[in-house]
């Protein structure tokens, strides 16, 4: 069964950086693609969106344009992980963000396993 633990989630000043990390517990990761979702604060869950994607074999990424060219997904199959590197952060990515798996595309709008998410606060 695909387990889903999210880290690296923590207090971070306008501007600043987190690396969030997701570590998976299945033996056919690298079958899978993973996404990065973004609950704002006032949210129901239902709400969250997505922020990015990676393919299973690491080879193709898509962002949403509110991270473009400040957030990076990226994948070690061996370790079955995946980070996502946050740079230059707003107040308006504060939240929760949870790691997200499925067979199949990135589809944000597809079915998608969830793991428990980790917390983003932004503050000075």
């Amino acid at each position: 069964q695909l387990q889903l633990v999210e880290s690296g989630g923590g207090l971070v000043q306008p501007g600043g950086s987190l690396r969030l990390s997701c570590a998976a517990s299945i033996s056919t990761f690298d079958f899978y693609n993973i996404g990065w979702f973004h609950q704002a604060p006032g949210k129901e869950i239902e709400e969250r969106a997505g922020v990015a994607c990676i393919t299973g074999n690491g080879e193709s990424t898509n962002y949403a344009d509110s991270v473009k060219d400040r957030f990076t997904i990226s994948r070690d199959n061996a370790k079955k992980k995946v980070y996502l590197q946050m740079d230059n952060l707003k107040a308006e990515d504060a939240g929760v963000y949870f790691c997200a798996a499925r067979l199949g595309s990135c589809d944000w709008q597809g079915v998608w396993d969830f793991g428990q998410g980790t917390q983003v606060t932004i503050s000075s």
